[in-house]
C-alpha cells in the first residue's frame, strides 16, 4: 500500500475532532533516511531510530495540514520510497463551552427579584452583543425611551414601579420579550435603584453619572 493510501487510512481511524497527530514512518529496510527526510522537509521530520522518522500533522496551523502531509508523502511514493506509517498519539480540540443563553425577559425578572420589595425607581442599561442590534432594539424598546451611551452598544433606560418618570416594569418586560422574539441578545444590569420614593412636584429622582444628569 502506498504511503498516501496508508495516511488516508490512518486519518479515518483518528478520533472525531482530532486537532493534532504524531506520526511515525518506519522506512523499508535499505531505504536511505536522509533522502526521505529531505522530501518530507516541510514537516520537519526527525530521526527517532536508524530507520524511523517522526513528524506531526495538525488542523490548527501548528504543523502541516493532513492534505499537506499527503502531498509530501506522494513525493516519497513517486520516488518509490516505501515504509509503514503509524500513529504515535493524537490530541483532540478542547471541548467548546457553550455560553448559556439567557433571554432578556428572564434576565429582567431575575434582576427585579433581587431588588427590595419596596423599590420604586431604577436606572438600568442593556449592553447588546452586536452593533447590528442597536437600531432594531431601539425600535422594539421604544416605550422604554432608551438612550444610547455614546457610540457603544449600550442602551440606558429608567423604570418606575408606581409613578413617575420611567417605563413600568411590566411594559419593560414586554419590550424585552419582543427583543427575545427577534433574537436580539444582550445583558441587562441595574445601575441605580431607590426604594419608597415620594415625588413632590417632580416626576422622579435624578442621578448624576460621569458628570451628566440621567
Amino acid at each position: 500500500m502506498s504511503l498516501v493510501a496508508q495516511w488516508r487510512t490512518l486519518q479515518d481511524g483518528l478520533p472525531e475532532g482530532w486537532i493534532q497527530v504524531a506520526v511515525r514512518l518506519e522506512l523499508r529496510a535499505g531505504e536511505p533516511p536522509t533522502r526521505a527526510s529531505a522530501l518530507l522537509g516541510p514537516a520537519q521530520p526527525y530521526r527517532a531510530g536508524p530507520n524511523m522518522l517522526q513528524f506531526s500533522s495538525a488542523r490548527d496551523g501548528s504543523a502541516p495540514s493532513p492534505d499537506g502531509i499527503a502531498r509530501l508523502l506522494k513525493r516519497l511514493d513517486d520516488q518509490r520510497i516505501g515504509g509503514t506509517l503509524g500513529v504515535l498519539g493524537s490530541e483532540r480540540a478542547p471541548a467548546r463551552t457553550e455560553r448559556e443563553l439567557r433571554l432578556l425577559a428572564a434576565q429582567w425578572d431575575a434582576l427585579l427579584a433581587d431588588l427590595p420589595a419596596d423599590w420604586s425607581d431604577l436606572l438600568a442599561e442593556i449592553s447588546l452583543e452586536s452593533s447590528d442590534y442597536v437600531e432594531p432594539a431601539a425600535v422594539l424598546l421604544i416605550q422604554m425611551n432608551p438612550r444610547r451611551v455614546g457610540t457603544s452598544t449600550t442602551l440606558r433606560f429608567r423604570s418606575a414601579r408606581r409613578a413617575g418618570y420611567g417605563v413600568s416594569p411590566e411594559m419593560a418586560r414586554r419590550c424585552f420579550e419582543r427583543c427575545d422574539e427577534a433574537n436580539i441578545r444582550g445583558t441587562i444590569e441595574v445601575l441605580r435603584a431607590l426604594s419608597d420614593t415620594h415625588h413632590v412636584s417632580t416626576q422622579g429622582p435624578v442621578w448624576i453619572m460621569d458628570g451628566q444628569t440621567v
